[in-house]
């Protein structure tokens, strides 16, 4: 039988990268949080680690199973929340951090939905591709890509699936022609924007590394997928920030057997005091967004 508390030694293993991290974090010797995931791992008969003595990752079966985990986590949770009935109380003020692209394509219409159905709560939302210093800036939790490589934060998962794509629009394809391998880049307009005060123009496709060039350059990553939409080259995005356009045509994936790097999508907050009821109910709230736009 599956024990819950391993369940979720496993889930923010998952989320931090490290055994001792999730150890500390649940109070508990580094060699117990790894013996609950061996437990685990014998009930699932599968292997959810990839371990060496310098990394921690998920194995293919690992990234299938974790979404299920989190899903298992969060109905406990909910359920837990409408006995206290938390949700119908759920007030104060809310203060978010979040990528452009994301946040204006993706986030918005869910926050703002999120907002109406908890009248009493005030949110503030703060857009932009600067990575947010949850102990200085005025914002209370981040939506944040990419592992969490600092055990001081607290990490949830909201799409440990997600990963970059490289995309162009039908029309640039069928004026400039596609892309065949990753040194083609070099013939090619690359989109280019800034990530932390940087040129973004290394792109990793499979094993290789590709350092891009283009005439037309952001620091809003979100201008860069617009411009590929307006058949002005190819950019390198995350998949949840092209993922409507793909669907609807405007771009296209390119090199799929070159596949991009992952880009796992977390909501991040300091430390645990500060999961409040709004915080707890936003996260349930966004990853059952994350987990339909899988399923679609």
């Amino acid at each position: 039988m599956i024990r819950l508390d391993d369940l979720g030694i496993f889930v923010r293993s998952a989320a931090l990268g490290s055994f001792t991290a999730a150890a500390h974090e649940a109070d508990l010797l580094p060699g117990q949080a790894a013996e609950a995931v061996k437990r685990l791992e014998r009930e699932l008969d599968v292997r959810l680690f990839a371990r060496t003595t310098r990394s921690l990752r998920l194995t293919a079966e690992g990234e299938q199973y974790l979404p299920s985990a989190l899903i298992a986590l969060e109905a406990l949770r909910h359920g837990r929340d409408n006995l206290r009935q938390e949700s119908a109380q759920l007030s104060g003020t809310l203060q978010v951090a979040a990528p452009s692209d994301l946040g204006r394509n993706v986030l918005l219409p869910w926050l703002t939905a999120f907002r109406r159905e908890h009248p009493q709560l005030n949110l503030r939302l703060f857009l932009s591709d600067q990575i947010a210093d949850l102990f200085r800036d005025p914002v209370d939790i981040a939506i944040r890509y990419g592992l969490n490589a600092d055990a001081n934060y607290i990490a949830l998962p909201l799409a440990p699936w997600n990963r970059k794509v490289l995309v162009a629009s039908p029309e640039y394809l069928a004026r400039q022609g596609t892309v065949q391998a990753p040194g083609d880049l070099l013939e090619h307009q690359c989109l280019l924007y800034m990530q932390q005060g940087r040129v973004y123009d290394k792109w990793q496709l499979g094993t290789q590394t590709v350092q891009v060039r283009g005439a037309l350059l952001c620091d809003d990553a979100d201008i860069a997928r617009r411009w590929a939409v307006a058949g002005e080259g190819i950019t390198y995005k995350s998949w949840l920030d092209v993922s409507d356009d793909v669907l609807a045509g405007r771009l296209v994936v390119l090199m799929q057997d070159h596949p991009g790097p992952a880009m796992p999508l977390s909501l991040v907050c300091p430390h645990r005091k500060q999961l409040s009821p709004a915080v707890r109910h936003l996260h349930a709230w966004l990853s059952s967004r994350f987990a339909e736009l899988e399923r679609d």
